[in-house]
């Protein structure tokens, strides 16, 4: 389909759903840097003059806007429109009832525009509280240039990435590294592998405790383990001697003794950058035969988010629509949040060139990929810091895996409590 034929698509389809709604003042928050501030304030102006409404602009950076939304729903003062990090969903509206329910202005806002399970990312307890802005997951990523070197075919199975540190080893040396995993990595490769041989998601969302067994949990704690003694990883010992570097900085990753790692599709950049020539590909999630399903760690980025106490609740739906489903706000917003959820505006700006192709391949493996839908509660703060206190005690052999485990499932119970 040509840009000219999409574009009349669009706008046909935000005719036919779109309801008239009175001229109205509302306000719209976000968090962000310079060119994300100028790429929404266009597209307000942009929707705004389309629907006949006007949008104040209230935008900070990311310090303290957790805290300015919290100060502001406690006192009913949010904007009409916001844009919510998607672990702040449960401290928000756990039951649901935070914010307004958008499943209520599907006449106006085209959901069919977003997958069935980015719906139920955005939804609490049966609402839906947030749109999807931006879908992000954990891709495997190598250096094809550093593997081809020594003559190492890129895995595609963690019986392959565990043969190729072998072969890394026997061909570049003793301080090569097919992958690396440390930090929330190191948390979020347990994951996956606990959820690809459980089925099921760290948290069980009918009773909000912890999904997984002390025995599952210990399983997938020891294959992480394994990847350490036998040379798929650094341990996380060497790397703080190192000097904690993030990868990106990293010498190892810039010259390919580290040629591979796991992180968020929406990072591919950071990552390619630094290797100055070298070519870094996207693959499929690592599984064996046995996996349950592939387990992506598939989110929201972030989410459009409609106050529960907006007195023009459908003409906050309208320009929710226009900015992520209609040609104006697609084309003002561009990639200022990432390749965009929503089909229509991650087409549109595909066929315009202004996405990467690897970037595109990819986001196409985490849509593509089966797992259960992930809790936003993985990634609430008290949680990740019982993972990460657990995996230094376990990386300095203080706990073995079974005692790790329990740690963990007693203290995000403790957590979850709270929910």
């Amino acid at each position: 389909m040509t840009l000219t034929k999409l574009f009349l698509a669009t706008a046909l389809a935000a005719t036919s759903l779109t309801q008239t709604a009175a001229a109205a003042d509302l306000r719209m928050s976000w968090w962000g840097g310079d060119s994300r501030h100028k790429a929404t304030q266009a597209a307000l102006k942009a929707c705004g003059e389309k629907h006949g409404h006007t949008i104040a602009a209230e935008f900070t950076g990311w310090d303290g806007h957790l805290e300015k939304v919290t100060t502001q729903i406690a006192g009913g003062t949010e904007a009409d429109i916001m844009q919510i990090n998607w672990p702040w969903l449960p401290l928000f509206s756990i039951k649901g009832d935070g914010f307004a329910d958008l499943n209520q202005y599907s006449k106006i806002i085209d959901l069919s525009q977003w997958a069935p399970e980015e719906l139920a990312a955005g939804s609490m307890n049966g609402k839906l509280n947030g749109l999807s802005v931006s879908t992000t997951g954990r891709v495997f990523m190598f250096n094809k240039t550093a593997l081809d070197k020594a003559g190492v075919a890129i895995p595609t199975t963690w019986d392959e990435l565990f043969a190729a540190a072998k072969q890394l080893k026997a061909k570049a040396g003793p301080d090569a590294y097919p992958m690396n995993a440390v930090k929330e990595t190191a948390v979020l490769l347990i994951s996956l592998y606990a959820t690809q041989n459980t089925g099921k998601d760290l948290v069980d969302p009918a009773t909000k405790k912890v999904a997984w067994t002390q025995e599952e949990l210990a399983k997938a704690i020891d294959f992480y383990g394994k990847m350490v003694s036998e040379g798929v990883v650094v341990s996380q010992k060497d790397n703080a001697a190192e000097g904690n570097l993030n990868l990106f900085e990293s010498p190892k990753w810039a010259d390919g003794r580290i040629s591979g790692s796991y992180e968020w599709d929406s990072t591919f950049s950071k990552y390619a950058d630094p290797l100055k020539g070298q070519v870094l590909q996207p693959v499929g999630i690592l599984k064996n035969a046995d996996a349950k399903t592939e387990g992506v760690y598939r989110k929201p980025s972030m989410v459009f988010s409609i106050s529960k106490r907006s007195k023009n609740p459908e003409a906050a739906a309208q320009i929710v629509n226009c900015l992520l489903n209609e040609p104006e706000g697609i084309t003002a917003l561009g990639t200022s949040r990432g390749l965009p959820a929503s089909k229509i505006a991650a087409k549109m700006l595909t066929d315009a060139g202004k996405i990467e192709p690897q970037i595109v391949a990819a986001h196409d493996i985490i849509m593509k990929a089966t797992g259960p839908t992930v809790s936003p509660l993985n990634e609430h703060p008290e949680i990740r810091a019982v993972f990460l206190d657990t995996l230094e005690e376990y990386a300095y052999e203080q706990l073995d895996s079974k005692e790790a485990a329990e740690q963990i499932i007693d203290g995000v119970n403790d957590v979850l409590k709270k929910f």
